[in-house]
């Protein structure tokens, strides 16, 4: 592994959102240069380049690439993403079609979409790519279609772009529970959100601190540092793996096993 391995420049996609302004305010007292996107203008983060851009619209999101040279910031050696939302809540048959693409296209698509325009921007050699998955990669999460369908999405994107790119390290990261303000939408949704409506209400109530963002942070900067033959295109659980107790373990381990942490079928064999 690359131990503290230095990140010059940032970009934060959805800076403004808890995870990434708590990202971004560690980054930035390493030394690190980083640059984000704000929907609206809420994020205080002292020494961060902001950029305004609603990443729903194209048109917002076409002057980002732009608006990031113009910053005067190196390329960029770390990509991330932290955008996303839960609506439409409800099961699939119910809600509103255009809503439910519109989360598919913010969640997934049009993320992907802003990583190509600032893909000629990144530091030459090898960057580091990371994005967020969530619930629904193990098992079904009943009425939020939109949502898990859209991380699944991210998911085999990036051993696509692993596989395509050999000058960066693309991963995933399952953050588990985390308090942040996307659990209002469960609890604004009511009986729409099904059984997860009582889970999320009882994990707010109960004091549970949740995963830290200092874990988050953490676990980002193990997966930059392991490097692309370890983690790149890789599905990373931050709660489930021991890369914090076992690192160089499981850093091993993922070398010799090119199948693991990726999107598989489980017992293809069976009765063959």
């Amino acid at each position: 592994m690359q131990k503290n391995a230095a990140l010059e420049s940032a970009f934060i996609a959805g800076i403004s959102s808890d995870i990434g302004r708590e990202l971004a305010a560690r980054l930035v007292t390493e030394g690190t240069k980083v640059v984000g996107t704000q929907r609206t203008k809420s994020a205080d983060i002292p020494r961060a380049h902001l950029i305004d851009c609603d990443i729903a619209s194209k048109e917002s999101l076409s002057s980002v690439a732009s608006a990031y040279q113009s910053s005067g910031s190196a390329p960029w050696d770390l990509y991330v993403s932290s955008i996303g939302t839960l609506d439409p809540i409800g099961p699939f048959t119910e809600v509103d079609t255009d809503a439910w693409r519109q989360s598919v296209e913010v969640n997934c698509i049009r993320q992907l979409e802003l990583l190509k325009a600032l893909y000629p921007l990144r530091r030459k050699g090898m960057a580091h790519v990371a994005f967020f998955a969530g619930a629904g990669t193990n098992g079904p999460a009943p009425g939020y279609s939109a949502y898990a369908a859209s991380k699944i999405f991210l998911i085999k994107m990036c051993e696509l772009l692993h596989a395509e790119n050999e000058d960066i390290n693309c991963f995933i990261i399952g953050p588990g529970i985390v308090r942040t303000k996307i659990h209002v939408q469960t609890l604004d949704a009511g009986e729409r959100a099904g059984s997860n409506f009582e889970r999320i209400r009882g994990f707010l109530v109960s004091g549970d601190p949740g995963v830290s963002h200092d874990r988050i942070y953490k676990c980002l900067r193990w997966c930059v540092e392991a490097g692309r033959d370890t983690v790149g295109g890789r599905n990373i659980s931050l709660v489930g793996d021991v890369w914090d107790t076992r690192g160089s373990e499981l850093a091993g381990a993922l070398r010799q096993n090119p199948d693991a942490f990726r999107l598989r079928r489980q017992a293809n064999d069976l009765l063959r």
